[in-house]
C-alpha cells in the first residue's frame, strides 16, 4: 500500500494543472505522508507506521492503542 496514510485512508488524489491559457494537463496531489515510529505502551516496543500529518495529530488525541484499533477495523493496517 503505497502513497496510502495507515490511519486516515487518505490516498491520492487526480486533478488538473491549470495554465495562464485554460490549458490542462493531468496532475497528482500526494498526501503529506511521514514514516514515523511510535512507541506502544502495551506491547513495549516502537510500531512504524506511514501517516500522515492528520493521522499523526489523531494518535495524539485518541491514543495509539485505540487508534491501531480503529485503523484494523477498516481494513487500513494489517499489524499483527
Amino acid at each position: 500500500m503505497a502513497r496510502v496514510c495507515q490511519v486516515t485512508g487518505k490516498k491520492r488524489m487526480i486533478g488538473n494543472n491549470v495554465s495562464h491559457s485554460k490549458r490542462r494537463t493531468k496532475r497528482e496531489f500526494a498526501p503529506n505522508l511521514k514514516n514515523k515510529k511510535f512507541w506502544s505502551e502495551e506491547e513495549q516496543r516502537f510500531i512504524t507506521l506511514k501517516v500522515s500529518c492528520r493521522g499523526m495529530k489523531t494518535i495524539y488525541k485518541n491514543g495509539l492503542a485505540e487508534t491501531l484499533k480503529k485503523s484494523k477495523e477498516q481494513g487500513l493496517i494489517n499489524i499483527v
